[in-house]
């Protein structure tokens, strides 16, 4: 049973990654995965959502661990946390950007790997749609890193910037780049796009402009 679960898994990896998400039926993975059962996918997974899960679940060990040691060193030099805001009411460089690299680092790890680089490429297109195929619950679950990590950059952020979701916007656009990065296959090194993905900082700690906070505040009033 484990091999053929393992056989289905290898088979929506690579077929996901290769043509994305919706482009893919369950019938297409029992056949690349040479299973003859055609419930094979529901016995084991029960849906689309669930083998999406499943996938990242094969990932989540290492990435997670690579994101908390990186959170418990900016937690140890003090990044993130009450009055961690600049006297400007602006975010503080050093700690956006050790808490910038905690986010993007984790990712660009699995770039060195062939399945690490399809999770990559699977991550970007679940998380980069209005309608998640599997809903970000771990966003709200206080053990996962990523809520971990808004928790923490979340004192360094402009009110408005926190508001207008910043910190999903920074997700969004590190797991597109990584993505685009692991779609081109395999490099001898990762260092330069990696530091250059820095960029990350910039989109956390630019100011919100006068017109997005009057826009903003006209939604808002519109909603009552």
């Amino acid at each position: 049973m484990n091999g053929t679960r393992e056989r289905l898994l290898d088979a929506a990896e690579r077929l996901y990654a290769e043509r994305g998400v919706d482009a893919v039926s369950l019938r297409e993975i029992v056949q690349e995965a040479g299973v003859r059962n055609a419930t094979a996918v529901q016995y084991h997974f029960g849906d689309r959502a669930g083998m999406v899960r499943a996938l990242f679940a094969r990932h989540a060990p290492e990435v997670e661990a690579r994101r908390h040691a990186l959170l418990d060193a900016c937690e140890a030099d003090g990044a993130g946390g009450a009055g961690a805001r600049d006297g400007t009411g602006g975010a503080a460089g050093g700690d956006v950007r050790a808490l910038a690299a905690s986010l993007v680092r984790p990712l660009t790890a699995r770039l060195a790997d062939p399945s690490g680089r399809a999770y990559l490429q699977i991550w970007a297109d679940v998380i980069n749609r209005p309608d998640p195929i599997v809903p970000v619950a771990v966003l709200d679950d206080p053990a996962d890193s990523l809520c971990r990590w808004r928790a923490l950059v979340e004192p360094l952020l402009e009110e408005d910037a926190a508001r207008l979701h910043r910190r999903f916007t920074a997700v969004r656009y590190a797991a597109i780049e990584v993505a685009r990065r692991a779609r081109s296959g395999p490099r001898t090194d990762d260092r330069l796009f990696t530091s250059y993905l820095g960029v990350v900082a910039a989109i956390l700690g630019a100011p919100v402009s006068p017109e997005t906070r009057r826009l903003a505040a006209e939604r808002d009033a519109a909603r009552g």
